[in-house]
């Protein structure tokens, strides 16, 4: 992984590489991002470079024993640390992430922009909570006790370190504030809020931003080849989240747009036997699709919201949606789209915790007629 293979955030690159010019970089960093952002693929590139023994002044040469070996997360000298769980062929004390390299690093150079739930699923967790277990802190002071083999910086890079088990994050603190010479730590975090203030006082904070709309389309037409207008709309939706943005690839469907229109036109008419057969069609949906077609939803009242004060984004939306959010915006009031808007944006929020989808939508269908018909 070089800085070129990530999609802009050219200004954290540029702080990376300056901390090396200036010989500044720090012996434990923690590379802070939501899921889907690049703090993994970011961490990565730096890794690349500062063990590149022919950088330029952008970027690693990708060409070195260095930067090939760590392109395929072979490096001797490039270590990796990561929650697992028991499986039928891995359990005891050997669940630490030796066992599952072969699963990780193919995980991570398939989209190192997934999550959790995708490295759960991709070795085989069988629905048992992913940890780094006090097992493997042992384990990292013993690799690190090692003096390293061909690279000019030893690496360990723990992901996702706020699953660490409490016992796993004590035992390494000393090594995380004293580690051997040229050693460094790249931990790299969903949310860290929930590590102890003890590794946090340790490491010096990279906050790495969510990518941008036109971030995110380019990454979807260069990588994936969809074309402009369906990257602009599923960028839209990704809310500058890569992993989303893929996973919203296969699932976007053209006929979003009519099931979205038909629900507001039913729930405007207030047809109660309509909308329960509708609701029966949503609550058949799985998950994922329920939560797309809501953050459709919250799109659509974005654009009605646009059109309501300037002009409809063309760009974003094919003639029959822009057709849609003119008149849907012509019809209501702000004060009532941004109340729709709440509702669907509330209905994401409680769906993504597991609340039933045949109450909210139901619950949520007859509050948004009650304010299109509001008075």
């Amino acid at each position: 992984m070089r800085f070129s293979d990530i999609i802009g955030l050219e200004e954290t690159k540029q702080k990376l590489i300056s901390a090396v010019k200036e010989n500044h970089v720090a012996h434990a960093q923690l590379f802070f991002g939501a899921e889907g952002s690049a703090n993994l693929a970011m961490s990565l590139a730096f890794a690349t470079y500062i063990n590149c023994t022919n950088p330029s002044d952008t970027d690693s040469c990708g060409e070195c024993s260095s930067c090939k070996k760590i392109d395929k997360l072979v490096h001797p000298d490039v270590q990796f640390v990561f929650p697992v769980s028991s499986t039928k062929k891995v359990t005891g004390k050997s669940v630490v992430s030796s066992s599952y390299l072969p699963e990780w690093r193919n995980f991570a150079l398939t989209n190192p922009y997934n999550g959790i739930e995708q490295w759960s699923s991709f070795y085989g967790a069988e629905n048992k909570q992913a940890n780094i277990s006090k097992e493997e802190s042992r384990n990292i002071i013993k690799n690190l006790s090692l003096k390293a083999f061909e690279a000019k910086y030893k690496v360990m890079l723990i992901w996702l370190p706020e699953y660490m088990h409490v016992n796993a994050a004590n035992g390494i603190l000393k090594i995380l504030e004293e580690p051997p010479a040229q050693t460094i730590f790249l931990l790299v975090t969903n949310d860290y809020e929930k590590l102890l203030t003890t590794i946090l006082s340790r490491c010096q904070l990279l906050k790495i931003r969510t990518f941008s709309e036109d971030e995110v389309a380019h990454h979807l037409e260069k990588a994936h080849g969809v074309d402009s207008v369906k990257a602009n709309k599923i960028a839209a939706l990704a809310e500058g989240n890569l992993n989303k943005a893929s996973t919203l690839i296969n699932e976007i469907e053209d006929d979003a747009h009519k099931m979205f229109r038909d629900w507001m036109r039913l729930c405007w008419t207030r047809n109660f036997s309509e909308l329960t057969a509708m609701n029966d069609v949503f609550s058949s949906m799985n998950k994922s699709a329920q939560m797309t077609l809501l953050l459709y939803g919250l799109n659509m009242m974005r654009e009605a919201l646009i059109a309501k004060l300037a002009t409809v984004n063309e760009l974003k939306l094919n003639e029959e949606e822009s057709g849609f959010v003119k008149n849907f915006g012509k019809a209501l009031s702000l004060t009532v789209l941004e109340k729709i808007s709440g509702e669907l944006n509330k209905a994401h929020y409680h769906l993504g915790r597991n609340a039933s989808p045949k109450i909210l939508f139901m619950d949520m269908s007859l509050t948004i007629g009650r304010l299109m018909t509001s008075k």
